[in-house]
């Protein structure tokens, strides 16, 4: 049995949290997030903690488990302080640009690189202190936030010559020595 699927999630004041069958809603400050879950784990609403259980003693049952209610968890969280990822875009005259729910990335393409952007996710273009352009995305939902950035970041990964490209913060790239001439 999982140790971490063991624990109960607790959900705080001011949360409302549903359980109908598997699939878990939530709803908090930052937004509102539903999910169903596969029919090897059973969800259950105990006064302010929601508990997943094995439906079997499958190994799918025991996979999903710990899975379930990391996801449980993570959707708690994302509805009461919100998810954010910065992107550091490095390179001479790339460039960020925001026009409603869309955003368009100029990374020394013939064209600019269009991203629209999905319900639930803001987004806010400003300048590192080396002016180079940030790009902060938040929303409640981790996974919806985490592939915004890895789509963003898909347009010019950052190459290990010049570390020239598109980065998350805190990122580390491993930097190549150029060519040698004799």
């Amino acid at each position: 049995m999982s140790r971490i699927g063991k624990l109960p999630v607790h959900v705080p004041a001011g949360v409302k949290a549903s359980v109908s069958g598997n699939t878990v809603s939530i709803e908090g400050p930052k937004g509102k997030l539903s999910k169903e879950f596969n029919s090897a784990v059973k969800i259950s609403m105990e006064g302010d903690a929601i508990k997943v259980e094995p439906a079997s003693a499958s190994r799918l049952s025991s996979a999903m488990h710990g899975t379930a209610r990391s996801i449980i968890n993570a959707m708690v969280q994302g509805v009461v302080n919100g998810y954010t990822k910065v992107l550091e875009i490095k390179g001479v005259g790339f460039k960020a640009e925001l026009k409603g729910r869309h955003i368009t990335l100029s990374l020394g393409y013939a064209h600019p690189c269009d991203y629209d952007l999905p319900e639930g996710i803001n987004v806010v273009v400003g300048e590192a202190p080396d002016k180079s352009p940030l790009v902060t995305i938040s929303g409640a939902c981790k996974k919806t936030v985490g592939q915004v950035a890895a789509d963003l970041k898909a347009f010019y990964p950052v190459e290990p010559y010049k570390g020239k490209g598109v980065r998350i913060q805190g990122e580390f790239v491993r930097r190549k020595e150029g060519k040698k001439t004799a």
